[in-house]
Formats: structure tokens, sequence, C-alpha cells
């Protein structure tokens, strides 16, 4: 092989790359482990708060020394190996803004004009009925046609607007709205991106959805949905307050540093720790360094004053408790000081003692900055802020910002902020900045201040330039703050899924055991068909799942349960290589040739038949990335990186081992006796059958056919709408007796029609879970709605429990294992998106992988032939599906779990096909003048070893999946096993006689009785 040192040269690093990528996720573990240990002695009921006290205390101290570079916990934390909800727990979480709302608030009072609340109605019945493609479009066609004409222009008209007048056109203002629209939808996503910081959840994600009016939020771990859902749903709320200067704070902050250790004196109790400098000490960070991080360096002298203190920076819990936890070394304008994020609940606590809080001015109100600075360690700001007027409310909100954008300065690099203001808010802002020169006016969004600017000048113009020390980034941040103020409704969720904690911590048993199984089986398949060049190809895979863990970490990539199962039939899919290479050595070698030139023509001949099969399943996994959310990406994701790390580590890591023994031994053998002619001498003519086949197929199709208009298909609710829960029970239940007691609860309602009153209630793993489907009120996604049906559930179903289980307890189990595991709420809207997502997809990948071989193959009847197999074995998929569901113990249910597994087997299917196809192409060159269908023959025949072995590998690792990788996949697995039994039988008996058909010129003639 060519190249060898440098392909070595690339191992090495590449290892190295993964091993510095995983290391942060086994030090984040480390120090969780300890934050475990500190919590543990802890009240049961405290070691939650505990735990994520010791946390947020080591969050910016070094934990990991690499010798040239020290990392913190954060840092740890950001590069670590991410979790998906479905095995950490936590909450998926999809809003929509109303468009609805946008036009109605930018219309002001002409919201009542006849003609305006029509096409608002007929807008909204063509997004229910999926029939929009443009909100806006709908509404100014509606709006022309039910006003006779009328501009639509005279609805917006406004003193505040300056862009509408009456002489804009429709189209104008078409324009204008839709512009109106992306910025609500803009500053929704940086209002829901500022309150998810403040959740208390690691590793968030919030990710604006393209082309849509959609946000979707990801909060692994987060205890508390219903409080998640109110904060996410909430109007944002901006205001500008006027505040006091440090200097005018610190007498009273120093007196209440003395009164708050008078009273700890008096009723000696256990100031609020910082665990800082004991988990730094756990770390491994020597405690000197701990101290100096936290500002503690050990008792000051008792006759120390407190300004001397303040210049040093250093304090004692027991000589001043306010000021080691609130450290007025960082006071400065309208900061009277910065806390650790650990410490912030101490703080709080301290100024809200009444004896404290008398010592400052009455109309003093306290509110930390939005996020900690990094250039104190990540501290948190704390603002003085002055009420000023008789209501208590800010004298300016958000709603008299008309814009606010991000620019560089005049002068410098650096860059600001220009504010413009309406008529009302221009007199109030001159009056504010007149009296308030010198000093500091904070911007608070949510309770928390973002920026507090120093006035310079009275403003009376509404035009306002906010300057500071700030980047682009920096600036184009605050402008969205600003700007946030403009929204006019909060965005609604419209789709949410809840996977408790413990369900999430099964997920992770069942993956890994799975996982494991599988591995060991395809490494003793090859191990004990393919000898000692079976063992070398078991290295190769040990590399390769290295790789593919270090490139998903160094990707920020999100592991879910069904990406374990990407992973592990990647295994399956990567060993396929090593088979092709291995039978094609094993030909080369019965031909008389020599080992090392056998080897090298193996690898040479196996080349394009490897590449076009990992292309085709890499177009199909960027469809489902692109179609799908979530877990399916996931899938996509891990599929997409492990064909990639699979192709790498089958070329060259197996060539490199191969070699190696060859040149240290002289020999290797690639078989065992028992092994060494299978199904190598096969003389079966497939050709001949191939009208008993397409028989058999047509068949099949009837049957798939008549079972799908009879049964149906079993839909989940994302394709349905409504409302799934798995619930479990202290004791083992029948699914019969909690649907009669659902339905019964149901029906007691009279805006119940038989549709909500039925429910599916099938039995999810063990006997004592249950999963229920409901479509009561499916189409109202509010909250009121989801808990009234949580509550209709609960009550049907308490009386199963043999405890008197409470409705929270039943709705969240962070307090009782028993109760609502997973709940999925999918709104109608979504549910048609998601339908006809689920079509394209199929649809595209069947297209891009024609169109694939057509290029390849350069025959179109090639081509036909692979897509009609892929074709037929799909909908035997979904024929199966509509025959079984309900016989079956275990879930058959049509989600976007099932379309991924459509998709992988389309994919995965097609490999089969290149890999003959191939055959056939090489052979049609050898042999010109040999008859068409002995060529295609001998062809199939002669891969046929390879068809076998790839299929057996990659069954053997979804059978241990589907016995032990849970419930949660089992239906996503059994849909797998199906698609590679029927692809690689279609493969031989339908594709490639298709192809056959098609490139015979007279079909009827040339077919041979």
């Amino acid at each position: 092989m060519q190249s060898k040192g440098f392909i070595k040269l690339i191992a090495v690093l590449l290892a190295l790359a993964c091993v510095y990528q995983l290391s942060f996720t086994f030090k984040t573990r480390g120090v969780e482990k300890q934050a475990a240990a500190y919590a543990a002695q802890f009240p049961l009921d405290q070691q939650g708060e505990a735990e994520q006290h010791y946390l947020d205390s080591v969050q910016n101290l070094p934990v990991y020394n690499l010798g040239f570079r020290k990392f913190t916990y954060k840092e740890c934390k950001e590069k670590e190996l991410n979790l998906g909800l479905d095995l950490k727990g936590g909450m998926n979480v999809m809003l929509e803004v109303q468009v609805e709302d946008v036009v109605k608030a930018l219309a002001g009072d002409s919201q009542n004009d006849p003609a305006f609340i029509e096409a608002i109605g007929v807008a909204n019945e063509a997004m229910k009925q999926g029939s929009s493609t443009d909100y806006i479009s709908d509404f100014v066609k509606a709006y022309s046609r039910l006003s006779n004409g009328r501009p639509i222009a005279e609805l917006f008209v406004s003193p505040d607007r300056k862009d509408i007048t009456l002489e804009s056109s429709d189209a104008d203002v078409e324009k204008i709205l839709k512009k109106e629209t992306e910025a609500a939808i803009g500053a929704s996503f940086n209002v829901l991106r500022s309150r998810i910081d403040h959740f208390g959840v690691t590793q968030p994600n919030i990710l604006r959805l393209p082309n849509s009016h959609r946000i979707l939020v990801e909060l692994p771990g987060v205890k508390e949905p219903q409080r998640v859902r109110d904060l996410l749903q909430g109007t944002a709320s901006l205001e500008f307050w006027t505040t006091y200067d440090a200097n005018e704070i610190f007498p009273a902050l120093s007196a209440a540093d003395k009164l708050i250790k008078a009273e700890l004196a008096q009723a000696p109790a256990a100031a609020p720790e910082t665990a800082a400098a004991e988990a730094a000490a756990a770390a491994g960070t020597p405690a000197a360094e701990a101290e100096a991080l936290i500002a503690e360096a050990g008792p000051a002298d008792s006759t120390a004053t407190a300004e001397t203190a303040v210049q040093e920076g250093n304090f004692d819990h027991s000589q001043n408790p306010l000021f080691a936890v609130l450290n007025p070394r960082f006071a400065g304008g309208a900061s009277i000081g910065a806390a650790y994020k650990a410490d912030m609940a101490a703080v709080n606590e301290y100024l809200a003692q009444p004896a404290v809080r008398e010592l400052f001015p009455a109309d003093i109100m306290f509110k930390w900055g939005v996020k900690g600075d990094d250039k104190i360690d990540g501290r948190f700001y704390l603002y003085a802020i002055k009420v000023s007027t008789p209501d208590g409310k800010a004298p300016l909100d958000g709603s008299v910002v008309t814009e606010a954008t991000e620019q560089y300065a005049q002068r410098g690099a650096t860059a600001e902020v220009s504010m413009t203001m309406n008529a009302e808010g221009t007199q109030e802002w001159s009056r504010m900045t007149g009296e308030n020169i010198g000093k500091c006016i904070a911007i608070v969004l949510d309770g928390y201040v973002y920026s507090a600017p120093r006035v310079n000048s009275k403003i009376d113009k509404g035009q306002s330039q906010i300057t500071g020390d700030f980047t682009i980034q920096e600036a184009k941040d605050l402008a969205n703050v600003l700007n946030s103020g403009k929204v006019p409704a909060p965005a609604k969720i419209i789709q949410d899924t809840v996977v408790g904690p413990s369900l999430g911590q099964e997920s992770i048993n069942a993956g890994m055991i799975s996982f494991v199984i599988a591995f060991i089986l395809v490494l003793l398949y090859m191990g004990l068909f393919y000898k000692t060049a079976g063992w070398m190809s078991d290295v190769a895979l040990l590399t390769n799942v290295f790789l593919l863990m270090g490139v998903l970490v160094s990707f920020g990539a999100v592991l879910t349960l069904p990406g374990i199962a990407g992973i592990v039939l990647t295994m399956g899919m990567a060993v396929d290589a090593n088979v092709i290479i291995y039978e094609r050595i094993k030909e080369e070698l019965r031909g008389g040739k020599g080992l090392s030139l056998a080897i090298k023509d193996g690898f040479s001949k196996a080349y394009s038949a490897i590449i076009d099969g990992n292309l085709t399943t890499i177009i199909t996994g960027i469809v489902l990335f692109i179609f799908g959310n979530g877990p399916v990406q996931g899938f996509a994701t891990t599929l997409i990186i492990g064909i990639i790390t699979s192709f790498f580590c089958a070329i060259f890591i197996t060539r490199l081992l191969i070699e190696w023994i060859v040149g240290k031994w002289g020999h290797i053998t690639f078989s065992r006796r028992w092994s060494e002619n299978f199904l190598n001498n096969t003389r079966v003519d497939f050709i001949a059958k191939r009208k008993l086949a397409y028989g058999i197929a047509v068949a099949l199709m009837v049957l798939s056919c008549v079972s799908f208009f009879a049964r149906g298909l079993n839909l989940g609710a994302e394709f349905t709408g409504g409302r799934a829960y798995v619930i479990r029970f202290d004791k083992p239940v029948s699914a019969e007796e909690v649907r009669q007691n659902v339905e019964k609860a149901f029906s007691q309602f009279a805006d119940a029609d038989a549709s909500s009153i039925s429910s599916e209630v099938k039995q999810y793993g063990k006997e004592n879970q249950m999963r229920i489907v409901t479509q009561y009120r499916y189409d109202d996604t509010s909250d009121e709605a989801t808990s009234e049906v949580e509550q209709i559930i609960y009550d049907a179903l308490k009386p199963l429990y043999s405890y008197d289980i409470t409705f929270e307890q039943f709705r969240n189990t962070q307090t009782d294992a028993n109760g609502i595991l997973t709940a999925d709420k999918i709104g109608p809207s979504i549910a048609k998106d998601m339908t006809w997502n689920a079509i394209y997809s199929v649809l595209f990948s069947l297209i891009a992988i024609g169109l694939y071989i057509t290029f390849r193959f350069k025959r179109w009847q090639w081509a036909s032939g692979a897509t009609a197999a892929l074709a037929f074995n799909a909908l035997l998929i979904i024929g199966i599906f509509s025959m079984f569901y309900g016989l079956l113990p275990f879930n058959l249910e049509v989600n976007q779990a099932f379309i991924a597994a459509i998709l992988t087997i389309i994919g995965y299917a097609i490999n089969d096909t290149v890999v003959v196809f191939d055959r056939i192409r090489e052979y049609l060159g050898l042999y010109p003048k040999r008859n068409l269908k002995e060529t295609v023959n001998n062809a199939i025949n002669s891969t046929l070893s390879r068809t076998i072995n790839t299929s057996g590998t990659t069954l053997v690792t979804l059978l241990a999946i589907f016995f032990f990788g849970g419930e949660t996949i089992r239906g996503f697995i059994f849909a797998l096993i199906i698609g590679v039994v029927v692809g690689t039988a279609a493969t031989i008996f339908l594709a490639t006689p298709i192809a056959y058909d098609l490139m015979t010129k007279r079909a009827k003639t040339d077919v041979e009785k």
C-alpha cells in the first residue's frame, strides 16, 4: 500500500484527537461523582440542591490540568459527550410565534374591521387545513377579496410608522408585514434564549427552525416541566430603570455585613457555605489556589475595617459573612458587588432579612446581571435599582422602542447600539436622562439586568447611542434585547415531550447491554468465519467505535437511544466492507495469484462496490437529517459519521494490520476449513425463477394493500396529533382495565366526541407500564388543555394504584418513581408537517438513489430495478406493520422512528444491489460475448457468500438490540430486521431480474424456458 507512513500518521493523529475529546467526558463524570459524594451528607430532600450547589461552586475552577492548559469545570462540560433527552431525561419543546397575533398588534384598532376579522379567519383556516404556504400572503389576498379591493395599507397606517403610508401598495405592505413577523420571531428567539440560561439545566439547546415560525428548545434534566411551560410562554418584559450609584449604597451594605455577623454570632447556625474550596481540593486544586479563586484568603484581622477588606478583596465568612459571598471589590456604577452563581441564593437570603432590608433606602430593589462575567471568574453583578414611580413600575417599558441596531462606533474599533423610540417614549426618555446625568439607567429583561449604561447628557430627540467596550456580537445581543420589547405576543407551545429521569436511566442501561452483546457477537462472527483476517477486522472495528465516539464529541453531536442503535448498526455495516474485501481476496487466491498480489487486487477491486454502498447510505442519512427531528436527527448523525469512520478503518486500518501480519509471519488465513468454500460453488439459475419471485412479490403487495385499507396503520401522535403518555404503576395492570377506566373518564365530558373518548392503551415493556394515546382536545395545545387531560387520566387511574398517589406525584417522577414517565403533546399543524415530511423523505431518498445508480452504472434500467426493489421493501414493511399491529407483543407504531427505519433500510438494502450490479458490470467487461442471462446468474452466485455474510452480521447486531435494547426502540429495530431480510431477498429476486428484463431488447424471445 502506497503512503503507508502517511496513513499511520493520520491514524495516530486521529486517535490522539479522539482521546483528547473523550477525556473531558471522563473528567466531568469524575467531578459529578464528587458532587454526589458531597451531597450524600445532606438529608435526602436536600441532596439535589446540595449537588447543584457544589457544581455551581466549581464551575469556574480549574479541574483538568493538561500541562499546557488548565480547563475549568464549565469548559469541560462544554466539551463532553452530550446525552439526548431519551437518555438523560428532560423536556423537548416546540414553540410557534402566532403570526395572527403579530398582524393584529400591528393593525391596532383596525383589527376590529369586519373584513380584517374575516380575512384573519380565512388565513387561520388555510393553516389549519395544511393548505397554507404563507400566512401573510393568504391574509393579504383574502382581505383584498373581502374588502372589494380596498388598499390594505389603511389598516396599518400609524403616526409611529414611517414605512407604511396610504400610498403604499398591497405588495409593499405584504413585504413589511413579513419583515415584522421575522423580527417578532427573532425577538422571541432571543427572549427564549435568555430565559433558558436561568433554568439551571446543563447543555440546553435552542434552535430556530428554518423556513418556519417555530423554535425548538431542548432542556436536558429539567425537573419542573410545568414551570418551564409557564416561563417559556410568558410575555417578554423589557424595562428601563433608574439606579443608585454604588458609592451611595456602600455604607448601608457595610452596615448589613456587620448586622449579619452579629446575628450569626448570637444564634450560631451554619452560614451559607461555599463549596468551592472543598470542591477544588477534591478536584486536585491546591487549597491556597482555591481560596484565592473564591476571594477567601484565610481569617482576616479582627481589627481590620470593612474598607480595608474591600481594597484587598479578601473576606472571611466569620468576619464578613455578606462580603464573603457578595464581593464589593467589583462594585462600580450601578453594581454594588459580584457573586459566584453558587452564592447568589445566599446573597438573596441575606438581603431579604427584614432587619437588613431596613438599612437600605425604601425605594431600592436588587436585580442580578443576566450572566456571569468571565473577566471576574464568572461572577454575577448585583445592581441597585431605584423605584421612582408611585405604582412601583418601571418608568419606561420596551413597547416604546421602535428600532435598535448594532453598528460600529464612529471612532475606534468598538461597537455601539443605536436605539429609536416613539413619541411617547421620547418624552419620558428625555425626562429620565435629564434627571439622571452621570448616573446609570438599567436595561432589564425578565427581571435580569442586561446593561446599565451611564447617562452622559439629556436625550430629547428619541435617538440614543449606547456605547461601551462592546464587541459587535455584544452590541448585537443588546440590540436584540431592546427589540424584544416589540414582541406583540409570546410564542405558544405546539409540541412538547417530557422524559422522566428514571426512564432515561433505563434507556442507558438497555442501550449499553445491547451494545456490548451486539459488539461481542460481531467480533466472534468475524473471528470464527475469517480466522486471522477476521480478528484483524475486529481490531479495526474497535478502532472504528473509538473514532466514532471521538468524532461525535468533537462535533458536539447529541447521543440518543436511536443514536446508540445507529452505532450498533454501524458495527454491522462496518464489517460489510471487510467481507467484500475478504471474499475478493479469496477469489484472487483461488485464481492462482500469490498472497501479496491477491491482497493488493482484492482491495483494489472491492473499492468501487464499497464506495457506492457507503455513498448511497450517506444519501439516505442526509435526507433523514434534513426531514427528521430530535432523536431521528441523532440517529442520522451517528449513522453518517459511523459510515465515514468505518470506511477509513476498513480500507486503511485493516490493510495496515493484514500487511503487518504478512510482513512479520509471511502468511495470513482468510477462512477456516469449514468456511473456506462457503457458497462458492453455487449454480442457481435465479433468472429462471424470476416469474415466481414476481408472483410472490405481487401477492405480498396485494395483502399489504388489503390490510392497509381494511386495518390502516397504528399511527403515532406525531402523525395524528394528540397526547401520548407512558405511565408506570406500582403493580401489574391489564391494558383492558386501563382502557375502560380512561374511556369512562373521558366520556363524562360533553365536548368529547367518539374519537376523543376512544383511547389507545398498550402495554409498554413491563406489565406495570402502559402507553396511553388520546385525541381529546388534541387541537388545543394550551397548558390548560394539557392539565385538564392529565387530571382526567389521573382521576381514571388513581384507583389502580395500591397507595394514595397525589396529582403532583403522578405528573412528576422526580418525587415518585411511578406516574407519567414520558409525555408527548403534538398539535395538528405539527402532525400535518410531520406527515408530509415523512412522505417527502422516502420519495427523495428513492429518487436520489435512483439518480446515483443511473450516474454510476450509466444505464437507467439498473436504476429502475434497484428503485423498484427498494420501493417493494419499504411498502412491505409498511404492510407488515399494518397486518400485525395489536397482534404482536410489542409496539408497532408508525412514528418518526419508523420513518427513520424505512430510510435506513433504503440506504442499507441498496448495498447488496450495488455489489451485484458492480459484479455484473465487471463480467460484462471481461466476457462481452457471454449470454446476458448467464452473466447475471454468475454475478449473483459469485457474490452470494458476501450477501449472506453481511446480512448475517447485521442481523446479529439487530437481534441483540431487539431483545436487549428496551421497549422504546423495539418497533424501530423490528422494522430494520424485516428490511434486512426482505432487502437481501429483493436484491437477488427482484432488483437484478427487473434490470435484466429491461436490458433485454426482446424480453419474450430472450427468456430461456
